[in-house]
C-alpha cells in the first residue's frame, strides 16, 4: 500500500462514505451538515462541473480539498493553501489510557464551542459521524478533541486535533492521536492526516508520534457562478 489515493474525498465518498452523500450524475458532495467537501472525477468533463454547480446550488461553496483538478472559467476562487499530507506509522505500543472519552453525537455543542475557540479546520454538526471522536475532559469540560474523517480504502484519516488554550503544554493532542492510531491500525488500516505547510508547531508533533510526510498538496476551495 503506497499512500491514500490522489483524491482521498472522492474515494471516501465512492466508498464507505456513500450514505453521507449527495450525488448527482458523477458529481458528489457531502451532505451540508456533515463536510463542506465536494468531488468530481480525475478528469472532469463540463457536464461534471455543471452537475456539481446544480448540486450545490448558485453562490454554493466547493471545498474541492486537494483534489488535483480545477474549475472551469467562471467559478470564483475563494481560497487556496499550502498543505502537507502525512502518513502514519505501521506500529504502534498497545495504548491504554482512562482519561481518553469516546464523543458523540450528545457531546456536539461541546465538541462545536471548542472548535470555535481552537479553529482546527471545518467541524459541523455531523461531522461526528464520518468516524470515532475522542476527547479529554477537565472537571467534566471538554478540553481537547481528535477523531477520524475522511475514509478511503485502507486509509483512516486523522483530523480535529485541537486544546483549548488553557490545557495546553498537557500533552493531550500526543494521547488523542495515539489512541487513534492504535485503533486504525487495530482495523488493519493505515493512519494519515493533513496540515498546513505553515503549522511547524503540528506537523512537528505529528513527526514525534512517527507520521511521515508523503506528499505536499493545496487546499483549494470555489464558488459556484
Amino acid at each position: 500500500m503506497s499512500g491514500p489515493p490522489d483524491d482521498p474525498v472522492a474515494a471516501s465518498l465512492r466508498g464507505r462514505h456513500a450514505p453521507l452523500a449527495r450525488r448527482r450524475g458523477r458529481a458528489l458532495a457531502y451532505r451540508p451538515d456533515v463536510a463542506t467537501f465536494v468531488a468530481v472525477p480525475p478528469r472532469p468533463e463540463r457536464a461534471d462541473w455543471d452537475d456539481l454547480a446544480a448540486l450545490l446550488g448558485s453562490g454554493g461553496f466547493a471545498d474541492l480539498f486537494s483534489a488535483p483538478v480545477r474549475p472551469p472559467a467562471g467559478w470564483e476562487p475563494v481560497f487556496a493553501m499550502a498543505g502537507v499530507q502525512m502518513v502514519g506509522p505501521t506500529a504502534v505500543p498497545p495504548v491504554r489510557d482512562a482519561d481518553v472519552v469516546r464523543l458523540g453525537t450528545a457531546d456536539v455543542p461541546e465538541m462545536l464551542a471548542l472548535v470555535d475557540r481552537t479553529h482546527p479546520g471545518p467541524f459541523w454538526e455531523r461531522t461526528v459521524e464520518m468516524g470515532t471522536y475522542v476527547g479529554v475532559r477537565d472537571a467534566g469540560r471538554l478540553v481537547a478533541m481528535a477523531g477520524e474523517r475522511l475514509r478511503p480504502p485502507g486509509w483512516t484519516e486523522i483530523s480535529a486535533v485541537c486544546t483549548a488554550p488553557e490545557a495546553q503544554g498537557r500533552g493531550h493532542a500526543s494521547r488523542l492521536v495515539r489512541h487513534l492510531v492504535g485503533q486504525v491500525l487495530a482495523r488493519g488500516e493505515r493512519p494519515f492526516l493533513h496540515a498546513s505547510e505553515d503549522n511547524r508547531g503540528a506537523i512537528e508533533l505529528y513527526e514525534r508520534l512517527g507520521f511521515t510526510l508523503h506528499r505536499r498538496v493545496t487546499f483549494h476551495g470555489h464558488r459556484v457562478p
